[in-house]
């Protein structure tokens, strides 16, 4: 089963930073087949991250674009579409709990943006919440999308910064892959090197979804290693 790390830098760093992360993280990967290591800058460092990712030549290391227009390109301003993003990104998050949050972002549009992301060939990796995740879901079955990734983020987690039980992790993620089993589903939810193991554990879970943890790249790519060594 392939297993994914991700590591979404929200509206963080400069070019500069980022290129002294990848540098700094690359001192220590180690790739593994099977695992996918997974960046999201903000939209402005893609760019530049790109290239300097392309120039470090890292196996299984890939972008994600935090956010993505869910509309075409044309006249939209301040948007960035779906086919902007290709040849840069390879993931694209969709749904995080801060764009439902303080964009006031609907299913709907969570599903719009997931078509656009399908027809440009990028992956989707859709955010769900606990009391939500399968209303949350249910827009996307008629999507035609050869790939997703459902990222179980409990809202409640990240808001206290305190992970959710191992044992509630389980139950959810069972509960989704049990109606939607074509999707792998990994958990997101104030994770650090300390706690991450017990989450890799889980059977059903695919991966895992970091925040603030992976703008250290010492702990993200500790994060890295306990996943790789369980594969």
């Amino acid at each position: 089963m392939k297993r994914y790390i991700i590591g979404n830098w929200k509206c963080n760093k400069s070019s500069d930073d980022g290129r002294r992360w990848l540098d700094s993280f690359a001192g220590s990967y180690s790739p593994k087949n099977n695992l996918e290591i997974i960046i999201a800058p903000s939209f402005v460092l893609l760019e530049s991250i790109a290239d300097h990712l392309q120039q470090l030549d890292l196996d299984n290391v890939h972008l994600a674009a935090q956010d993505l227009s869910p509309y075409p390109k044309g006249s939209y301003t301040g948007a960035v579409a779906a086919d902007m993003l290709r040849g840069l990104a390879q993931y694209v998050i969709t749904g995080h709990s801060e764009r439902r949050r303080y964009f006031y972002e609907n299913n709907q549009d969570v599903a719009n943006k997931v078509s656009e992301a399908c027809d440009a060939d990028l992956i989707p990796i859709v955010c769900v919440d606990s009391s939500y995740a399968l209303s949350q879901l249910a827009g996307l079955v008629d999507i035609e999308c050869e790939q997703m990734i459902v990222a179980y983020t409990p809202v409640d987690a990240l808001n206290v910064n305190i992970p959710e039980p191992v044992g509630k992790v389980s139950e959810a993620v069972h509960h989704i892959r049990e109606m939607y089993s074509e999707w792998p589903v990994i958990y997101g939810g104030a994770l650090r090197p300390e706690n991450a193991s017990q989450y890799l554990n889980l059977q059903e879970v695919s991966g895992l979804f970091l925040g603030s943890t992976s703008l250290d790249a010492e702990k993200f790519g500790a994060v890295c290693s306990l996943a790789g060594a369980q594969l």
